[in-house]
């Protein structure tokens, strides 16, 4: 936060959904990004700084709107901002092929009377289609504001517009007028809208009142504030006026309400965003030229398939199997290369150094089995984790997940819900948390609590080091099969109890309606997907740096608690799992071992990897940190089982996109990977009780990040239904699927 204390310059980033305001964000800021939520809020805030001119300028990214208007936390979000005047510009990112839809956010910032730049972005999607966008009659239809052509994709027009926001702050100039839908263009403003003649005496008169009895902040307009009251955003009077001053003007508000009520039938809210969109509708009149006929892109005829009301869904199928056989297959040399680095010279490194320094057995132990062998087993799976990230982000930038939520729709509304619930849900494949968070958007608390009880379900990235270790230790080459199919479960028992909940504890009457925007098919560029993947990685070492480390320890102890033990399940770990482990008997794992690997993970699904490892490899390090040291051999070692890795990983990313080909190796030779611990649980479970135990873990109890985020959405009440109905729907598949299979012969 240090470069936030030396800022320069602010600059508050808006712009509708898809119109590249992301990518103009990571092309300005780079690395130099922080995350977090806007106070008071759940909406995540990302803020970043770069370097111009000698000069440090804070960029802000502003929740994507279609509009300021106080509907959603992120129009308030939004809007907010822009009224505490912390930015100095405000740089609007506009989608050039879908020009009037995007200026009508546009001319509701430059009502705010604040300095706008436009960034005119996606220019050449524009030209792909025939539109003609002349940017000086743009400019002055809004007012003379600056507009830069952009490409952002391809950093075109970035450095143009570092250099306008410097000018444009120290020469910004408001003595130009506008086009014909402005009132009183020689005196007004730069841009100020006409509303005609039955509301605009009425807009005067309520400024009027404003201007001349309270005392505003600088940077409120008082036409402004009168226009957003006659919109029915009441709550702004409160919070610009006080309570007691905020009766005076909507005593009057109520006054021009009745008296416009028969020449205004469709309501003063409507009238206005009408005339909006009327002066909207000129500017690009007078800025645009359209071709004859649209032209018929290859999109289009994508869209007719992959948004087809039959096929969508099984192509998104194929999709995903597609991704989660490349986690397994391409990941999988790396991650048995980490585990070789850990278990192997890191542990030898730090028990020769804890030797040299004469720690004591206790100390050596805590360090080695608790802290490496936790985290470490954990941080194997980094390379999973990074390939899932990837292609998840891959599949965003290039806008077919929004054509995935339109496909959903249809199904979710068998669910009562629509397909802006499949946002919250599928950010839920990389983490719940903000998935719960992403159902502010939704517009009622009814269907805000169904996604978020649904969310859960969906395996997030947490969940993935369990499948993909018991997938390599008992599944072999139909490892990708089987974690597919888990995801495929968490999907299907969120729909079966989608529709129970929907019938049941959360019945609507309500029909749901759903409109989305399909954004352009675009070339994801590797910087972005780089930024993507980066922020989540890293938040995923955060986390294995501290909670993960925390309770490698706390296991730790626990487990060599009474010191005198005869065994690690006399330890008192080991008795309170015993405790648990009748209740699993009948799903095929009632062992302590496995009951306390599912203690841990309620906090977090990481822990059940980093138990298991403590657990069932409590002999290796010991072993390990007796051998031998050679340094400059270990370095070799390591750096040429990178190359193996790579090597191993790029042939089998061949084989995964050719299927039914195998061009590298056969199948013996991919039946032996794995890692140190995949080779230990294969004498603790058989194949038929590991599948069981992989499918409680898909479904059980959400982490207590995730409850957390529940409780403070929906209170405790929810969050404790949701643990404990989780946990009991886990109980009972992975006790059919054990059950029956046994009764099938299988083992």
């Amino acid at each position: 936060m240090k470069m936030k204390r030396n800022t320069d310059l602010t600059i508050a980033l808006a712009g509708n959904p898809n119109a590249g305001k992301t990518t103009v964000f990571n092309r300005l800021t780079g690395s130099r990004q922080h995350t977090g939520n806007w106070p008071g809020k759940t909406i995540e805030r990302k803020s970043g700084w770069y370097k111009h001119a000698g000069m440090w300028i804070e960029v802000v990214d502003l929740p994507g709107t279609y509009s300021l208007a106080a509907y959603s936390e992120e129009e308030i979000v939004a809007r907010d901002f822009l009224l505490e005047g912390q930015a100095d510009v405000v740089v609007v990112v506009v989608d050039a092929s879908n020009l009037e839809r995007n200026l009508y956010l546009v001319v509701q910032i430059l009502e705010l009377q604040l300095p706008v730049i436009i960034a005119l972005n996606m220019t050449d999607m524009a030209e792909t289609i025939g539109f003609e966008i002349d940017i000086d009659d743009l400019s002055d239809g809004l007012g003379d504001v600056p507009v830069i052509r952009m490409v952002a994709a391809r950093g075109k027009g970035i450095e143009e517009l570092k250099e306008e926001i410097l000018l444009y702050t120290k020469q910004q100039s408001n003595e130009d007028t506008g086009p014909d839908c402005m009132t009183n263009p020689d005196s007004s403003p730069a841009f100020q809208i006409d509303y005609g003649l039955v509301i605009e005496p009425e807009i005067e008169n309520l400024r009027a009142l404003i201007e001349e009895r309270f005392m505003l902040p600088d940077q409120i307009k008082p036409r402004w504030l009168a226009v957003k009251v006659l919109e029915g955003e009441v709550d702004l009077l409160e919070q610009f006026l006080g309570v007691e001053d905020a009766r005076v003007v909507l005593d009057q508000v109520h006054s021009i309400q009745k008296r416009l009520e028969a020449r205004v039938p469709e309501g003063l809210d409507i009238a206005i965003a009408d005339r909006r969109y009327e002066c909207v509708g000129k500017i690009v009149e007078q800025s645009l030229t359209r071709p004859k006929e649209p032209a018929r892109t290859r999109a289009d005829r994508v869209d007719r398939v992959v948004t087809h009301p039959w096929l969508g869904i099984p192509i998104f199928m194929m999709v995903m199997y597609l991704v989660f056989s490349l986690v397994v297959n391409v990941s999988e040399p790396y991650l048995e290369w980490i585990d070789a680095v850990v278990s192997g010279p890191i542990t030898n490194w730090v028990g020769a150094l804890l030797t040299s320094i004469g720690a004591s057995a206790w100390l050596r132990g805590l360090i080695l089995d608790g802290a490496i062998a936790g985290v470490g087993g954990v941080l194997v799976f980094i390379p999973g984790l990074v390939v899932l990230f990837f292609f998840i982000g891959l599949l965003e930038d290039s806008g077919y997940l929004a054509r995935v939520a339109f496909v959903m729709n249809r199904f979710l509304s068998f669910l009562g819900l629509n397909g802006k619930s499949f946002v919250p849900l599928i950010l839920g494949f990389g983490c719940a948390v903000p998935g719960i968070y992403a159902t502010r958007t939704l517009e009622s608390r009814r269907d805000r609590l169904l996604t978020a009880l649904l969310v859960p379900f969906m395996s997030c990235s947490a969940r993935l080091p369990v499948y993909v270790v018991f997938g390599m230790a008992f599944f072999g080459r139909r490892a990708d099969w089987i974690i597919w199919g888990l995801y495929a479960l968490g999907i299907a028992m969120a729909v079966l109890l989608g529709f129970l909940y929907s019938r049941t504890l959360l019945r609507s009457s309500e029909e749901t309606s759903f409109l989305m925007e399909l954004p352009s098919y675009r070339l994801p560029r590797l910087s972005n997907l780089w930024i993507h993947v980066s922020l989540r990685t890293g938040e995923f070492l955060r986390n294995a740096g501290t909670l993960i480390l925390a309770a490698s320890m706390v296991v730790w102890l626990l487990l060599n608690i009474p010191p005198k033990a005869s065994s690690l399940e006399q330890s008192v770990f080991g008795q309170v799992s015993g405790f648990v482990a009748p209740v699993l008997e009948p799903a095929g794992f009632g062992t302590w071992e496995a009951s306390g690997s599912l203690l841990t993970g309620m906090v977090a699904k990481e822990l059940v990897i980093a138990t298991m490892t403590q657990i069932y490899l409590d002999e290796r390090v010991e072993t390990g940190a007796e051998s031998e040291i050679n340094l400059l051999q270990d370095l070799i070692d390591i750096g040429k089982g990178f190359i193996e890795a790579t090597i191993s990983a790029g042939e089998r990313l061949l084989d995964a996109l050719t299927p039914g080909v195998q061009l590298f190796g056969g199948e013996g030779e991919r039946e032996e990977g794995g890692t140190a611990l995949s080779y230990s649980l294969q004498s603790a479970f058989t194949p038929l009780s590991a599948l069981a135990f992989i499918v409680f873990v898909s479904l059980y109890t959400p982490c207590v990040a995730t409850l957390g985020a529940i409780r403070a959405e929906f209170g405790g009440r929810w969050a404790s239904f949701s643990a404990v109905s989780q946990t009991g729907m886990a109980w009972l598949v992975a006790t059919l699927v054990f059950q029956l299979g046994h009764l099938l012969g299988l083992t």
